[in-house]
C-alpha cells in the first residue's frame, strides 16, 4: 500500500479474482487509428482468459481480431471512496472453433444488446495491474476529510 495506506496493489491473481466479480468491463481497442471504449459483458474463464460477448456484424470484432486490447474493470462506491479497479492488457482473437464457439454459447456471456449472431471474442492476459482503494485509517474519507 501506499504511504497514507490508501491505495494498495493487487496481485496478477488477485486482479482476476476480482474480475470474476462483475459481468461487465470496457474493451480498449483502436478505430480509425483512434483510441475507442466499449462497455462489453464478460467472464473470466478457467484458463484465465477473457471472455468477451459480443454481437455479430459489429466493427469492433473487426477492429479486435488479432491485436492487442486493453480491458478495464472496476467495482467503485461513491459513497465511502473504495473499491478497486483492473486494467488488462493483452492479444484478442475471435472464437473461431465451432465447438467453443457452440459451448461458449450455452456457458459463456451474453451481450448486453440483443440481436444478430453473437461473437466471443478471448483476451489473452499478458500485462494484469490492479489497485484497490480503502478509507484512510484515520477515519476520513479518502478524498473528501470528511469522518464517515
Amino acid at each position: 500500500m501506499d504511504r497514507d495506506n490508501r491505495v494498495q496493489t493487487l496481485s496478477e491473481a488477485d486482479c482476476l479474482r476480482l474480475l470474476g466479480t462483475v459481468p461487465v468491463g470496457r474493451v480498449v481497442y483502436t478505430e480509425h487509428a483512434l483510441p475507442a471504449v466499449l462497455p462489453v459483458a464478460f467472464e473470466v474463464g478457467p484458463d484465465g482468459r477473457l471472455v468477451l460477448a459480443l454481437r455479430a456484424g459489429g466493427t469492433v470484432v473487426r477492429a479486435l481480431d488479432g491485436t492487442v486490447a486493453a480491458f478495464q474493470a472496476d467495482r467503485l462506491d461513491p459513497a465511502t471512496r473504495t473499491g478497486w479497479s483492473v486494467l488488462v492488457h493483452g492479444r484478442a482473437e475471435v472464437v473461431r472453433d465451432p465447438a467453443l464457439h457452440e459451448h461458449l454459447l450455452l456457458t459463456g456471456p451474453r451481450p448486453w444488446i440483443d440481436g444478430e449472431r453473437q461473437v466471443f471474442v478471448l483476451l489473452t492476459p499478458e500485462l494484469v495491474s490492479g489497485r484497490e482503494l480503502h478509507t484512510c485509517a484515520h477515519g476520513a474519507q479518502l478524498g473528501t476529510g470528511r469522518p464517515h
